[in-house]
Parts: C-alpha cells; sequence; structure tokens
C-alpha cells in the first residue's frame, strides 16, 4: 500500500518540479516528456494485472462505453492538430466515467487503491495535455460527440486493457507529436 502511494507522490512531484521550474519565475512550461506518460502506463498496467489476479469485480453492473483503441495511422494523420486532441480528450473523458463506474462496484481494497489511482491518473493526464495548450473536452449534453469511435465493455478486465492501450496509443502519438514541444528544433 505505501509502494502506491510513494508512486502516485513520486508522479505528483515530478510533475510540479516540471511546472515549477524552482529558481525560475517563467508561466506553465510544456511537459513534453514521455517518461511521465509511461510511468501512467505502467500503472494501469499494473491496475490490470491486479484485477485479473482478484477473483472478485470481474463484470460490471452494465457495460460501459469506452474509446476505440485502434489507430488507423493513415486516418490519424490526416487529422489536424485539434482533431487528435478532441479525440483523446474525449477518450480519456469516457474512461474516467466508465473507471468511475467501476470502482462503485468493486469491493475489495487493494483494487480500490489502482481504480482510484487510474482515475489521479487520468486527471494528471489532463494537466500534462493543458501544459500543451490542449484545450479541455467539454462533453456534450448526451455524452460523446456523434463522430467519436467508441465501443462498449462488460469486463473490468476489458476496462482496463482498453485503458492500457488507449494511453500506449493515441494518447502518447498525441503528445508524442504535440507541436509545443518540438518548436525550435529543425
Amino acid at each position: 500500500m505505501f509502494h502506491n502511494s510513494s508512486r502516485g507522490l513520486f508522479t505528483f512531484l515530478l510533475m510540479l518540479l516540471e511546472w515549477t521550474k524552482p529558481g525560475i519565475s517563467s508561466p506553465l512550461r510544456p511537459i513534453c516528456d514521455l517518461r511521465v506518460l509511461k510511468h501512467f502506463i505502467e500503472e494501469a498496467r499494473d491496475a490490470e494485472a491486479a484485477m485479473l489476479a482478484c477473483k472478485e469485480g470481474r463484470g460490471l453492473p452494465e457495460p460501459v462505453t469506452v474509446p476505440q483503441t485502434k489507430v488507423d495511422f493513415n486516418v490519424w494523420e490526416r487529422k489536424n492538430a485539434l482533431e487528435q486532441a478532441q479525440e483523446v480528450q474525449s477518450g480519456l473523458w469516457l474512461l474516467n466515467q466508465a473507471i468511475g463506474s467501476l470502482r462503485t462496484s468493486v469491493t475489495n481494497t487493494a483494487l480500490h487503491s489502482h481504480i482510484d489511482n487510474s482515475l489521479r491518473n487520468i486527471f494528471s493526464i489532463g494537466q500534462v495535455l493543458r501544459s500543451l495548450n490542449i484545450q479541455e473536452y467539454t462533453p456534450p449534453a448526451g455524452g460523446v460527440a456523434g463522430g467519436e469511435e467508441t465501443w462498449r465493455v462488460s469486463s473490468a478486465s476489458e476496462l482496463l486493457q482498453v485503458h492500457v492501450n488507449f494511453l500506449r496509443g493515441k494518447v502518447q502519438l498525441l503528445l508524442s507529436n504535440a507541436p509545443i514541444c518540438h518548436q525550435g528544433s529543425s
């Protein structure tokens, strides 16, 4: 348990130090270091492994909508940066909703810890995106915009696998190609 708390604290301190750069007064600096995302991916994998090892909480009370994780690189590259960002932001919003509903159906405290950590990490990824001048996602009144590719999962392990794959795929693509991270490099 202490180990999970220290990992979350480490992540928070890493982000805080990157943002503040002690001794330097400047506006919010973009977080372009993919090691931050790799840390979130590892923690998502830990949550998935914990769920697979646990006998409880495998099914969801009802299927949840999650983002499509497949990436057609030709289609992705034809999208402009704003469209890519909106797709990632809406996917993170869906994952936040789905993992939040998973939390209410699980009673195992160890799993709660992993689920809470996943929710905090989704929030932190949102902070990273804001540091890159990517606007926060505002869902339309009925949920996700009609053009977003989604699907439904009915088990906790499927949900957490989607979480890992979404971070490894679309989130990593967006962060690794963020225009602000490539300014000044030719």
